[in-house]
């Protein structure tokens, strides 16, 4: 998955978590609606980034609460 902001680093991540900025995830051609899935409820969800077609430098695994990201790990 990925956040709607194009994140370049998991600590660019984790600062804008921590500053309460809202972050929120999405699946590209998510043909099984899971973006709609994560968009209720909690759920743990596992990230990646900087977006395509730029390689992925960083993995994450975040809780997600109402489709927003409240932690990172």
């Amino acid at each position: 998955m990925y956040t709607d902001k194009d994140f370049n680093t998991k600590k660019e991540l984790k600062e804008a978590v921590a500053k309460f900025v809202e972050v929120r995830v999405y699946q590209p051609n998510d043909m099984f609606g899971i973006t709609a899935q994560i968009s209720q409820g909690k759920h743990t969800v596992s990230l990646e980034g900087p977006h395509y077609p730029k390689p992925h430098r960083w993995y994450a695994s975040a809780d997600v609460v109402d489709g927003r990201v409240v932690k990172v790990r």
